[in-house]
């Protein structure tokens, strides 16, 4: 098929892949009113095009959190990803190399920070949650900064998994373990590429870090379960600043969506936000992380970086985001996507359909670099100009 946009590869990667792990990919939680408000809420961003403009010679290129980049997008940390294509996360850190970005790799993750490190010549970003078992947590710490890992995010808004109805329809999380068992099996068999890829050529299949916590032989229930008892809802602000102290580098709070909380943030001296619902995969019924970046961009944007996920689908809508107030965007399911659709080169694939449509857009509202990017490309819903 021709892969003319992201949701071409999302289509993709429905065909190649099981129904359990595409589920997983692109569901949310409960009805999954927000995962949809994150693209709708996105697209309704209106913007100014400017004609006779000069803005010829348009470069994407700049720094997030320090790094150098060819243009202002990194791959966001997902669960599991690297079992959608043989050693995934490996494969999605050299396409995000390739491209110039940078990539954060999960802390449930099937392939450990170690794999990914030894796969690129440039150390990936590292997403933390808060365990109840502080020990690996510690541990995870130290292998990321082992591993050379320069900026740690810490993941805030999962004290509690969301109930993802999704999952539980298609054998992950739903039904006896016998039940679940036959109906991946089921699905698999119909899916004979990614069977002989990632099934028969594309082990171990596991979780990478938590493997040294479930031990040997364990298998996607056993980690499931381990998962599920160690999230922990009494995690405060006081715990975060303690991970602080543990972690030499950079430290980003990831899953804010009030200003409130972005403050506080900013008070305890990280360095930087990801304004966030977690795709929607955790409370239903929330803000769409558009709607809840410029509130937070303007209470702490000149004191921390500010980045965004959620609903971003094209370059134009990386335009959108910084427009709003983002310094730049986070990719979840489209990188995840085009890993799932083609391995490394579909995420590579991805990465540069993005880039072509930000530089299109940027062009048609009259810019050529990424410093003049802000809210006077916003227009209101009455097509006035935004306030500046």
């Amino acid at each position: 098929m021709i892969l003319a946009d992201v949701m071409d590869y999302r289509e993709a990667a429905r065909r190649r892949i099981p129904q359990f792990l595409f589920d997983y990919i692109d569901g949310g939680a409960f009805a999954e009113t927000t995962l949809r408000d994150n693209i709708a809420r996105l697209q309704d961003v209106r913007l100014r095009q400017r004609v006779l403009t000069g803005a010829d010679g348009v470069s994407l290129a700049g720094t997030l959190l320090g790094r150098t980049v060819k243009m202002p997008v990194a791959l966001a940390p997902v669960g599991m990803a690297g079992l959608n294509a043989r050693r995934g996360e490996v494969q999605a850190a050299r396409a995000a190399e390739a491209q110039g970005v940078p990539f954060c790799l999960s802390t449930v993750g099937a392939c450990s920070i170690e794999e990914v490190r030894a796969g690129v010549q440039t150390p990936p970003w590292f997403q933390l949650y808060v365990t109840r078992d502080r020990g690996f947590m510690r541990d995870m710490v130290a292998r990321a900064h082992a591993a050379g890992s320069e900026t740690l995010f810490l993941t805030v808004d999962m004290p509690s998994p969301g109930p993802r109805y999704r999952d539980k329809r298609s054998g992950l999380s739903g039904g006896t373990p016998l039940q679940r068992q036959l109906m991946r099996i089921a699905q698999v068999v119909t899916r004979p590429a990614w069977a002989f890829d990632v099934g028969l050529l594309g082990g171990p299949h596991t979780i990478g870090h938590v493997s040294t916590a479930v031990g040997a032989g364990a298998g996607i229930d056993d980690y499931w379960s381990w998962m599920a008892s160690n999230f922990d809802a009494s995690v405060t602000w006081d715990d975060a600043e303690e991970i602080r102290a543990l972690w030499p580098g950079q430290m980003v709070i990831k899953g804010i969506l009030d200003p409130e909380d972005a403050r506080e943030a900013a008070k305890r001296g990280f360095d930087g936000v990801v304004v966030s619902n977690h795709g929607g995969r955790q409370l239903d019924g929330t803000l769409a992380a558009i709607d809840a970046l410029g509130p937070i961009a303007e209470a702490v944007g000149d004191r921390m970086a500010v980045l965004m996920d959620g609903g971003i689908r094209s370059g134009l809508d990386v335009l959108r985001a910084m427009a709003s107030g983002a310094d730049g965007v986070l990719l979840g399911r489209a990188w995840v996507y085009g890993l799932a659709a083609d391995g490394q080169r579909g995420v590579e694939g991805v990465l540069s359909l993005i880039a072509a449509e930000m530089r299109v857009a940027m062009t048609l509202v009259g810019v050529n670099r990424l410093d003049q990017i802000g809210p006077h490309l916003l227009v209101t819903q009455t097509g006035s100009k935004a306030p500046t």
